[in-house]
């Protein structure tokens, strides 16, 4: 797995128990988009308090109306055995006891699983022993109860009724939490955060004319590509309705067109499993739905559609399938994210950095049909203003990245934990595998490297605070750790989502595949840094006009866009720049900020002078920074400093960081290692000056 996911998931699960640690609230909201590891970041939550505080008792309820509670039980368990997460003692409450037997759960778990049945109103767990369970665990051993609300998008009325009784916090888990409710994100992996370290897929949305029939073509095209490239075999998802219109639905457009491809094999699933149907050789009908579902479910099912006509249900997890097309109308933005949701998880997740090229690319696509985009905005496709020019070679830059501790030939572990003294008490086999477990990848490399025998392994791990702390020094010297990484350009293709900061811009290295020249930016200082760089562009153009020089050799010449130039009576000069677009993007510069993350400026220039200019824009604007930890953002912006300084000395390229406060611009730049300061007009001048 990439390290970048692992560095993801691990800041956002920090950030949640920092908040819960000095709680002054006793209800938080968690958001992760679908496919992000969203249980196992629970799950990594849990065994952190329970690790400071083992007199936490969770009880997990599952919201949906699928087997949610039993699939997380089987991983808190899995967790529990392979991922180190030690204190987990799951136990998953049930009613599955004669009509003569008294409902009892144990009171000797710490993560309690309750599945959404189970607190009805009128069920025979709510009648009491829930009540019993509830008081012994508050009342009678003092425990504090942690109430994690799994999709709580859903409505849950009768726990609700309880919360203040018996919960001391309260902590809303859901890729789609309910605003109306209050449900607003304390803690959020934002989709593009988890596209850009390819943990979800990003999604092409089809045109809005597509029939099934041009789902069905696109799905044919890619499905030798994604059995060859990834091994994997592709699965499209069609949801039709569940009411009135399914019928018609599947009779007059759905079944025709399977008809049309009878390669493929499809499967109906509905509610009753007598009207599931399909063409394969599985036709077991008197099956339950949920059989059906693990059928088509495995990589390597040969079931190529899955046609749905129930909700497709929170927690069922199909990373093969990489197409949905949606005939029905939900209505509803939260039931089409979390059906958008189902395609959205890579496939080559856990080995996805041994993967060609091509096998990245489609590992990380889904295609989407009938959904309209509903994160606000709408996505726009973008590519390079024209690929016969080249403009990929015309621009080259030089990334960096951060070496860790296992990468430096100075360091020798045997040398380093010799030099340690010899402690006179020790830990538990069970503490210290905990905290191997919780250390960067990095530091486990070293001690696995080293750790031949028992006796070695236990007397590396016993002085792991000193490796961690040892790494940390050396990550944070940039002049020991940092080092080019590749040479990159833009990608031949991206995309944008749209919004309401606006830039016309027709003379950058972009443009619309729709052919307007409107481009959006993801916040205010961005439209307007992007603003003074179309200025400067165009300035550029300005500058020279009339310049004329005469070329004996050569009448005419052609600019990159094509134009013909006469030499005899002006000469242009061309600034390329653009955004650089996060998907699908390699041009990033590492930095350590309690572990490596990456940065992914946000413009790129190069001038006539063939300088590479790097933008990292930055606001201190209050409205910029509503819901972001000033401290964090503070932090940030230091340690891009030092990170670009040392970046600007090995690649020769100049590193900017403008700041935006007001209505004025802070340009901090860096120049072969050495920091100024610019104001607008000086960096302006510093780029038009001949």
């Amino acid at each position: 797995m990439l390290q970048e996911i692992i560095e993801l998931q691990n800041n956002a699960v920090q950030k949640l128990v920092d908040l819960t640690r000095n709680a002054n609230n006793k209800k938080y909201t968690f958001r992760a988009p679908t496919g992000s590891g969203k249980t196992y970041m629970m799950a990594d939550y849990m065994n952190r308090l329970l690790q400071v505080n083992s007199n936490v008792v969770f009880l997990v309820s599952s919201l949906s109306k699928s087997d949610l509670a039993g699939q997380n039980y089987e991983k808190f368990c899995e967790y529990h055995e392979y991922n180190g997460f030690l204190n987990l003692e799951p136990y998953l409450i049930n009613s599955e006891i004669s009509g003569e037997e008294r409902l009892f759960i144990p009171s000797n778990y710490n993560v309690y699983l309750l599945p959404r049945d189970l607190y009805k109103k009128d069920s025979r767990l709510m009648a009491g022993p829930m009540m019993n369970f509830l008081y012994d665990l508050k009342w009678e051993k003092r425990k504090r109860i942690v109430w994690i609300k799994d999709e709580c998008h859903i409505a849950t009325k009768n726990l609700d009724a309880i919360e203040d009784i018996y919960f001391d916090l309260t902590i809303n888990f859901s890729a789609t939490p309910n605003l109306k409710r209050g449900q607003y994100p304390d803690v959020e992996i934002t989709d593009e955060e988890a596209e850009a370290c390819k943990l979800i897929k990003s999604v092409s949305y089809g045109d809005e004319n597509d029939s099934v029939e041009d789902a069905l073509e696109k799905f044919e095209d890619i499905k030798v590509e994604y059995r060859n490239l990834l091994n994997v075999n592709p699965c499209l998802i069609i949801q039709i309705s569940n009411k009135e219109k399914a019928e018609e639905e599947w009779t007059n457009h759905i079944l025709p067109a399977l008809n049309n491809h009878p390669d493929l094999k499809w499967m109906l699933i509905v509610n009753d499993p007598k009207d599931c149907d399909t063409n394969d050789v599985f036709k077991a009908k008197k099956i339950p739905v949920s059989k059906w579902k693990s059928y088509a479910k495995g990589n390597l099912s040969d079931i190529d559609i899955i046609v749905f006509k129930l909700v497709i249900s929170e927690g069922w997890d199909i990373p093969r399938a990489c197409m949905l097309y949606q005939a029905r109308n939900s209505r509803s933005k939260q039931l089409d994210e979390q059906v958008v949701g189902r395609v959205r998880r890579n496939p080559r997740l856990l080995d996805y950095e041994t993967l060609s090229d091509e096998g990245k690319k489609l590992a990380t696509t889904a295609w989407v049909w009938g959904v309209v985009n509903q994160n606000i905005r709408k996505a726009y496709a973008v590519k390079l203003y024209d690929e016969s020019k080249d403009i990929t070679n015309e621009i080259r830059i030089k990334t960096i990245l951060i070496k860790n501790l296992a990468k430096n030939e100075s360091f020798d572990i045997t040398e380093f934990l010799n030099s340690k003294q010899t402690k006179i008490t020790h830990k538990s086999i069970f503490e210290l595998n905990q905290k191997l477990q919780k250390a960067d990848y990095s530091v486990k490399e070293i001690i696995n490297d080293y750790a031949s025998d028992y006796t070695k392994w236990f007397h590396a791990v016993e002085f792991i605070d000193d490796i961690i702390k040892e790494s940390n020094q050396y990550q944070c010297d940039y002049s020991k750790s940092m080092e080019i990484a590749s040479i990159e350009s833009f990608c031949p293709e991206s995309y944008y989502y749209d919004n309401d900061k606006y830039v016309r811009i027709n003379n950058w290295i972009w443009k619309r595949k729709d052919g307007n020249y409107k481009f959006s930016f993801d916040s205010d200082a961005e439209r307007d840094w992007a603003e003074l760089l179309k200025d400067i562009s165009s300035n550029g153009f300005k500058k020279i006009k009339g310049n004329k020089k005469k070329d004996t050799h050569n009448e005419y010449e052609f600019n990159l866009w094509g134009e013909k130039t006469s030499l005899e009576t002006e000469s242009k000069e061309i600034y390329l720049w653009g955004k650089n677009y996060v998907p699908d993007s390699l041009i990033k510069f590492e930095y350590y900020l309690d572990s490596v993350r990456s940065s992914y400026p946000d413009f790129i220039m190069k001038d006539n002078k063939n300088r590479i200019h790097i933008f990292e824009v930055k606001s201190v604007n209050q409205s910029a920074n509503v819901n972001i930890d000033k401290d964090e953002y503070n932090r940030k912006i230091i340690e891009l400093k030092k990170s670009y300084k040392q970046a600007s000395l090995i690649t020769g390229h100049y590193f900017y960081l403008p700041i935006q406060k007001g209505n004025d611009w802070q340009i901090v730049r860096f120049v072969n290692g050495v920091e100024s300061i610019l104001s607008s007009s000086q960096f302006e001048n510093s780029i038009l000056e001949d």
